[in-house]
């Protein structure tokens, strides 16, 4: 069983840059594609980006191209979210989750068997 939980969120200010990270316990992340998602209020729980077991292929939802950066650090069991020049609309519960990683590409909620309980990222105009 892997445990993860989510830190970094906060109030922002639009323009501000943020940086996300998801711990993990109970196994090494070593095995595992990540992925982070978001909810907005009253939206459904979208894709944001995911990284394969070693970290060298990474994907993003085409929203947050160029602004977002997802990566990991398997020595220290732990994967980020860079954010840069936040918009309100970025306003979300943001969520790490892991799968096994068998070589595809995760992209959809329905991927992944593990998950946070998510970091509050609030960002004011």
């Amino acid at each position: 069983q892997v445990q993860l939980v989510e830190s970094g969120g906060g109030l922002v200010q639009s323009g501000d840059s943020l940086r996300l990270s998801c711990a993990a316990s109970g196994d090494t992340l070593d095995s595992y594609a990540m992925g982070w998602f978001r909810q907005a209020p009253g939206e459904e729980r979208e894709f944001v980006a995911t990284i394969s077991r070693n970290g060298n292929r990474a994907y993003y939802a085409q929203s947050v191209k160029g602004r977002f950066t997802i990566s990991r650090d398997n020595s220290k069991n732990t994967m980020y979210l860079q954010i840069l020049v936040l918009k309100p609309a970025d306003t979300a519960i943001y969520y790490c989750a892991a799968t096994l990683d068998r070589g595809n590409t995760y992209g959809y909620s329905f991927d992944y068997n593990y998950w946070g309980r998510g970091t509050q990222v609030t960002v004011s105009s």
